[in-house]
């Protein structure tokens, strides 16, 4: 795990009263971060930033006005932004493959998974560039780069947020911003639910928050636009390699935007 110095810097992570984002609002402020701590769960958030020396934002990230608020409070109450982790995300909770669906469940999930990374992102990026540059990070999931049949909605949002963090990795490396996708395997939090009993039943082994804090400083001192990180137990953290699509007779494709001549 390669060190990194933080001093002087201010970080934002979402879901950070709980698990993974506390864990990490942590370790960001151990290695020097001021960090602010944005839950829906005040009592949580309090609990996390008092722990760490930081700021406590009470929101829900689904609501596309509570990134670009937190982010305005952030620079006003810290003077600056460097470091973002958009960590808060919820499982599916329904298998999403007939007419069963409910549709404001399934809302939720897309609001807290897919569309707080997108709010979370554009909110952060014009803070960003105002330093010269900074640090994205996205928690998505294995489920991300492979299906996950035991929940395909939740499957859904890891694939939407990995491309995301792809292309916008790609779109902003110029302006010195680099984001990244932080992809875990099974990890030890509240999310694995009534789960938790099925793998401790056969030994599974699980990663821990901790785990995922550690994952999250190699990113930020190894991570190179676009990539997409993978996590497994026992310390293997590392970029997957995506193969590309091959063109017509086997040639891989010119860049193309959409939309453009």
């Amino acid at each position: 795990m390669t060190a990194v110095d933080l001093t002087g810097r201010v970080a934002l992570v979402t879901g950070g009263a709980h698990g993974i984002g506390s864990a990490a609002a942590h370790r960001l402020a151990k290695l020097g971060a001021r960090v602010a701590v944005v839950d829906i769960d005040a009592e949580g958030a309090e609990r996390v930033a008092a722990a760490a020396g930081g700021l406590a934002i009470t929101g829900d990230v689904a609501d596309p006005a509570t990134m670009p608020a937190v982010v305005a409070r952030v620079e006003q109450e810290l003077g600056r932004l460097d470091v973002v982790l958009l960590n808060a995300g919820i499982g599916g909770g329904q298998a999403g493959i007939d007419d069963a669906l409910d549709a404001d469940r399934y809302r939720k999930l897309v609001g807290v998974n897919v569309d707080h990374v997108v709010y979370g992102l554009c909110a952060a990026v014009p803070a960003l560039r105002r330093q010269g540059g900074g640090k994205i990070v996205i928690t998505a999931s294995l489920a991300g780069l492979t299906p996950m049949p035991t929940d395909p909605l939740y499957t859904l949002t890891k694939h939407a947020v990995v491309g995301y963090a792809r292309a916008a990795g790609a779109a902003l490396a110029d302006d010195g911003i680099v984001v990244s996708a932080l992809c875990p395997g099974f990890v030890d939090t509240l999310l694995l639910g009534a789960a938790k009993e099925e793998f401790d039943a056969v030994a599974f082994p699980l990663l821990t928050p901790l785990d995922i804090a550690e994952a999250v400083q190699t990113v930020l001192a190894e991570g190179e636009p676009g990539q997409a990180w993978v996590v497994q137990p026992g310390g293997h953290t590392a970029p997957y390699r995506f193969r590309g699509v091959p063109g017509a007779g086997g040639q891989r494709p010119p860049e193309i935007v959409l939309g453009h001549a």
